[in-house]
């Protein structure tokens, strides 16, 4: 909803200079609907932000389960910079993926067991693609930016 109002107030920023009434009628729908839909989703938000749970070893948990599946994009990303084509990296990179979604095995092992992938990428490379705290670095800069400490 709020998202649909987005063009006819854009198409109304230029007519800014000549203001008529085919313009502001347009705003008088958009300002009521747009803000009255985006004050409900916040105060829906901002509940579900108060009950929600956190329970980090559940959440490591279940990232865990994946086998590392979580961390594609990155090998992929490795293999080109290493020089494999990027259309030979994605049928590598999904073909262990998919053999680790469907065995229980961990999809670091297969890539370095994937002879193809060896070629471009040593162990210690592979292993560094799955350090969750690539993930994490810029927490701290971003709670500093939202509560200013």
């Amino acid at each position: 909803m709020i998202r649909s109002a987005v063009i006819p107030a854009l198409e109304n920023v230029v007519t800014w200079h000549e203001r008529d009434i085919s313009h502001s009628s347009v705003e008088r729908f958009i300002a009521p609907d747009a803000t009255t839909t985006l004050d409900f989703a916040l105060n829906r938000l901002a509940g579900v932000i108060d009950r929600m749970v956190v329970d980090p070893e559940r959440m490591a948990a279940n990232l865990d389960a994946l086998g590392g599946l979580v961390d594609s994009q990155r090998v992929l990303l490795a293999l080109t910079q290493a020089g494999m084509s990027r259309e030979d990296a994605y049928r590598a990179v999904q073909r262990n993926a998919m053999t680790a979604w469907h065995s229980e095995g961990r999809f670091s092992n297969l890539l370095k067991n994937d002879p193809e992938i060896a070629c471009f990428l040593d162990p210690d490379t592979i292993d560094g693609l799955f350090d969750t705290a690539y993930h994490l670095k810029h927490v701290d800069t971003i709670f500093r930016r939202v509560f200013g400490e």
